[in-house]
């Protein structure tokens, strides 16, 4: 628990008690930064108070149809438990909004880890680290799943807070507890998503609605063996397959890439790769992303040839997996980077998941690697059989935020967006912006 609290402080010491105008306009603070031969430009559309917006953005966002960013705080809001947050586009600036403040305690969630997603109703939905009356996960609770809609009728209010809805509480051993990893749907509206600790390491779950209620059920309890602790969440194939990673256990203990099959009334776990905590990497805290292929592509935080993590790709061949390693990113920084919840790692690498173009290039964040050791964007282009390393922007620490933990998104107009989890005028972290 010695990490919980140390983690603990590191985000208490960045909740700033400045009070939060609910609407500002964030002028975009331009740092024009030409990192390669085709110029990106940086900017930080959004800085956060630490009153109603939160602060400290572990999660990415996710953007409506409208071009619109949501996302959510681990800290801030009105009781400092975390938020639920808007980026409106205003012309050529952005307007926030907090949408949402967790209020902790036995009826509510509070310390957000995972970003929220768009349900098929068009809601949002997300889960909360903490939260409810479970005494066996401690007295802040096991953690929920919950819902935000935006008010029923037309509001003329400056802010227009949205309503929550609990989905399910977490009871702890039986069914898991503290979810961190960011949910899925599938096709028939059924949601999944995983918890970092359970039974014995953290389970896979399953949310069925009927009417105005939603079933819980385990689709997978993991243990040392299959790998246990799945941080980061799950994704979807076609055929509704699942897949997600675990950050320690496996064969060598150092994490493994998992995909669940639905079997008759139940789920099968098979292990398309174990980490060696050699040049393949070691402890994948993050998710992965598949391509039309079905090629997996994930990352991990530390190991690898230059000690700072590495990108890796699995193909199918026949019933077994072929591992890649794409890309190794030499360690600059030796420290403790920021350690959110109970991860077991926290080495320089990427702590997300990638994201894929529709041209099969790949982006991520690493957590405190780059120039300033303080984290950074890149891009991994497939060129000849190969792929080229580059480096589309390095925190600095200051004004422009520091220690990205987020995933990035792309707009329809090739923009970047993503956060950084400190730094900013108010160290509370920031949302930026590349444009190409």
């Amino acid at each position: 628990m010695e990490t919980w609290r140390t983690f603990r402080n590191f985000a208490a010491g960045n909740r700033s008690a400045t009070v939060f105008t609910l609407v500002t306009i964030t002028l975009a603070l331009s740092l024009a930064v030409a990192q390669s031969a085709r110029a990106q430009t940086f900017s930080v559309i959004h800085n956060f108070s630490g009153g109603l917006d939160g602060a400290n953005p572990y999660a990415g966002v996710t953007m409506d149809r409208g071009g619109n960013l949501y996302g959510t705080t681990y800290a801030g809001g009105s009781r400092h438990l975390g938020t639920v947050y808007q980026l409106k586009r205003a012309g050529s600036g952005w307007i926030a909004n907090g949408l949402y403040s967790f209020t902790g305690g036995p009826n509510d969630g509070l310390e957000p880890l995972a970003r929220v997603v768009f349900g098929p109703d068009g809601s949002l939905y997300g889960t909360a680290s903490q939260g409810g009356s479970v005494a066996d996960c401690g007295e802040l609770g096991c953690g929920m799943v919950f819902k935000l809609q935006p008010p029923a009728t037309f509001c003329r209010s400056v802010s227009c807070p949205w309503t929550e809805t609990i989905l399910y509480f977490f009871q702890g051993n039986s069914d898991g507890f503290f979810p961190t990893g960011e949910l899925v749907f599938d096709h028939a509206g059924n949601l999944y998503g995983t918890t970092e600790l359970g039974a014995s390491g953290g389970s896979a779950y399953e949310l069925t609605p009927s009417g105005n209620t939603w079933t819980e059920s385990v689709v997978f309890d993991f243990t040392s063996r299959t790998g246990y602790e799945p941080y980061g969440g799950l994704i979807s194939d076609n055929a509704g397959n699942l897949y997600g990673t675990t950050q320690t256990g496996g064969v060598y203990f150092q994490g493994t890439v998992f995909r669940l099959t639905q079997s008759g009334s139940g789920w099968t776990l098979s292990v398309p790769y174990n980490f060696m905590d050699e040049s393949d990497g070691g402890n994948p805290n993050a998710g992965v992303v598949l391509d039309q292929s079905g090629n997996i592509y994930g990352a991990t935080t530390s190991a690898g040839q230059g000690g700072g993590g590495t990108v890796f790709e699995l193909s199918p061949s026949g019933d077994d997996w072929v591992f890649s390693l794409l890309y190794g990113f030499t360690a600059n920084f030796y420290g403790n980077c920021p350690n959110p919840g109970r991860q077991r790692n926290s080495g320089p690498g990427p702590a997300a998941p990638l994201t894929m173009d529709a041209a099969g290039n790949l982006y991520g964040t690493t957590a405190c690697d780059g120039a300033h050791q303080m984290g950074n964007i890149f891009k991994l282009t497939p060129s000849s059989g190969g792929w080229i390393y580059t480096s589309l922007y390095d925190f600095t620490g200051g004004q422009d935020g520091a220690y990205p933990l987020s995933n990035v998104i792309m707009d329809e107009n090739g923009n970047l967006y993503g956060t950084a989890s400190a730094g900013g005028s108010s160290n509370n972290g920031v949302v930026w912006e590349i444009t190409p």
